[in-house]
């Protein structure tokens, strides 16, 4: 009898350790190291993002592939990297580029998972052929639901012209978080699909919008900012650019800064995106709570990543489109339970990397911890043995493009290299210097380094792809 119950404990938990893991996939939009767990901002309050991570696994050295939306999204659900697509600026559109891609969701409904989202994964647009399900309405093909919004708008900075990106402003909004919508109506559905029982696994994608412009939010999250209390970017340096060659110049003076700071709304404009990241974090302690309650916390591996991150005054600019770390490095966590067929001892809670990945590598990490077959025609490499072992070898650099094949971004684990269109470069040692104040490129004593860092460069590299006039 007790070698009969031992055999049913045996095939039990092979059973168990045969089942496919659920994976739960949340985006934040423009969010970049500003959380407590990245130590971005001394100000910032991210108790949700800090939880997660502690749970799991923290990249501390993550870029993403692209500096802009389109691109970093489409090369996340492509498993293509822009040099291999062709995708590189947000007027590209993705079907245009890449007609027949089997995006991430489609790949696993494919193998036998439900596959859902709600809110922005790709760049507006939800990509109905890819989903099996999705709020709101995947045959709208609008991944955003009813959000509160001032009727006169702009609220605080004036409008200096078309260049002027038309949400690029903020505001402390009188409504509740039900009120506000948005992003509360996300994360609304995505509870309520981890609250039922499911006949397949699934892949269930949450897209968080906030921090991405326009930073209003509701006014309770303005409340532990105030305005006589903000701190400048830590990264900020006035002469920052002296030392950049004038292709980056001409990046970093984007128009944007010298016109909020002549309206004094710097200081505004910061509290309003701690202010927004707080919101985002207490939507993500929603859908942290909803999986901490359902049938499925102990069988969801669980990731949250950043499309790109966000200039605040560093390097004289403001939004993205840069290769430098304010914008290139982002957030990502990965926590994996136990018995998945890919690490079946799961990830190490509070265990932290600082190998230098790419947000490209997650298609190939979540085949390969799910059991899927591996999809034989991207370019994407697993993180696991990174998960299994944070300090394991890893002799790959992270590239991150801008928006041209000649103007990227290289990251190693202690250096970072840019090369702008016309062999213009920057080198920098975030060991010693993690803002990337001293541009070395031009020293004769990192000549080496240089020279290294050049030999990492991708040698086939894709044009940028110009859609085809109709025959």
């Amino acid at each position: 009898m007790k070698a009969i119950t031992l055999c049913f404990v045996a095939l039990s938990l092979v059973c168990t350790a045969s089942e496919k893991p659920n994976v739960l996939f949340i985006a934040v939009d423009d969010l970049n190291d500003w959380i407590g767990c990245l130590g971005g901002h001394p100000q910032t309050k991210t108790p949700n993002f800090d939880r997660l991570a502690a749970s799991g696994t923290l990249f501390k050295n993550a870029y993403c592939p692209a500096a802009s939306c389109n691109p970093s999204r489409t090369a996340i659900f492509s498993g293509l990297p822009p040099h291999r697509s062709g995708l590189y600026h947000n007027t590209q559109k993705m079907r245009e580029v890449l007609p027949d891609a089997e995006l991430l969701p489609r790949y696993f409904s494919r193998n036998g998972y439900w596959s859902a989202g709600s809110g922005k994964m790709l760049h507006y647009v939800i990509d109905p052929q890819s989903w099996d399900d999705y709020f709101p309405d995947k045959a709208k093909d609008n991944p955003f639901p009813d959000t509160f919004y001032p009727k006169q708008r702009p609220v605080n900075l004036p409008r200096a012209g078309d260049w002027q990106y038309v949400e690029t402003d903020w505001a402390a909004l009188d409504v509740t978080d039900k009120e506000f919508g948005g992003d509360w109506s996300v994360t609304k559905w995505v509870g309520e699909q981890l609250d039922r029982k499911h006949e397949k696994p699934f892949f269930l994608a949450c897209g968080l919008y906030r921090p991405h412009e326009p930073w209003f939010v509701p006014k309770k999250y303005f409340e532990p900012f105030p305005l006589d209390s903000i701190q400048l970017p830590p990264g900020y340096k006035a002469d920052d650019l002296d030392d950049v060659p004038p292709v980056g110049q001409k990046l970093g003076r984007n128009r944007y800064f010298d016109h909020i700071q002549k309206h004094g709304q710097w200081k505004k404009g910061i509290q309003a995106y701690l202010a927004s990241i707080h919101f985002a974090d207490a939507m993500l302690g929603r859908v942290l709570d909803s999986l901490e309650k359902s049938p499925h916390r102990d069988n969801t591996i669980v990731v949250l990543w950043s499309d790109h991150g966000w200039h605040l005054g560093e390097k004289e600019h403001w939004q993205k489109f840069t290769g430098w770390r304010a914008c290139a490095r982002v957030p990502l966590m990965i926590r994996v339970p136990k018995g998945v067929p890919g690490l079946a001892e799961g990830t190490q809670a509070g265990s932290v990397c600082h190998r230098p990945v790419s947000l490209v590598d997650l298609f190939a990490t979540l085949t390969d911890l799910c059991g899927l077959p591996a999809k034989p025609d991207i370019e994407s490499r697993s993180l696991v043995p990174l998960l299994r072992d944070s300090s394991a070898p890893w002799p790959h650099a992270a590239l991150t493009h801008l928006d041209k094949p000649e103007n990227y971004a290289l990251s190693t684990e202690r250096w970072r290299y840019i090369h702008y269109q016309g062999g213009e470069e920057e080198l920098y040692d975030i060991g010693t210097d993690p803002h990337e104040w001293t541009n070395l490129a031009t020293q004769p004593e990192y000549g080496a380094n240089l020279a290294e860092m050049r030999a990492l460069v991708p040698q086939k590299v894709a044009p940028v792809h110009r859609t085809q006039p109709n025959q």
